[in-house]
């Protein structure tokens, strides 16, 4: 049986644990950077929405697999980076890029806008509606993601899918030290929100 004196240490030292702050969350890991590639557009697209499956102006939708994507934008310690803006660009579901130089076979989706950009709110987050990208040639699936941050350095990135068998050939995704490689591949899930079949894909970006 504990003493009175030896309660009242015990009682203290729970008190102090339980006052005492918490532990500061442990740094997040910056997104690792792979190329723009040659085919960021070398002409914009007079719709510059999030929303890249409908073209203003045009009644059809793009083909391909409808995929809404959402994130946030953090800093290392987890907090928004507000004012950011996040731009994505990426094939058409034959393949195909918004560019001139571009070298892929048939025509290109007219009802695909190609590219797209979002300010991020508040709490860092921002959405886009476009397509479940497809591979061509050399390349897995992938979109192109580069962060404008206002007064500061920016990110260009790729969002890669995880478990996608093409990964393991794909040389630029290989490029990306193997215990980072994680950062830029995210998985896809059914979309249960919204009209829209197709998947689900968040992909958080943290910036150094």
């Amino acid at each position: 049986m504990q003493s009175p004196t030896r309660r009242r240490l015990v009682m203290a030292a729970g008190a102090a644990i339980l006052s005492s702050p918490a532990r500061a969350a442990a740094p997040l890991v910056a997104t690792p950077e792979m190329t723009e590639g040659p085919f960021y557009p070398d002409h914009l697209p007079s719709d510059l929405d999030s929303d890249l499956v409908k073209v203003a102006g045009r009644n059809g939708q793009a083909s391909g697999e409808i995929l809404a994507l959402s994130g946030r934008v953090l800093g290392l310690d987890g907090n928004p980076i507000r004012g950011a803006v996040v731009e994505i660009w990426q094939v058409d579901a034959h393949g195909h890029y918004l560019h001139s130089g571009d070298y892929a076979e048939g025509e290109r989706d007219a009802n695909f806008q190609g590219y797209g950009r979002a300010q991020v709110d508040a709490q860092g987050l921002y959405r886009f509606r476009t397509l479940k990208p497809v591979a061509y040639d050399f390349r897995a699936p992938h979109i192109h993601v580069r962060v404008l941050r206002p007064g500061g350095r920016s990110l260009t990135t790729q969002m890669m899918i995880a478990g996608d068998p093409q990964n393991a050939r794909d040389s630029i995704y290989r490029r990306v030290r193997p215990d980072l490689q994680r950062l830029v591949a995210v998985e896809l899930r059914p979309n249960l929100v919204g009209p829209d079949a197709g998947s689900t894909a968040r992909f958080d970006l943290v910036l150094a």
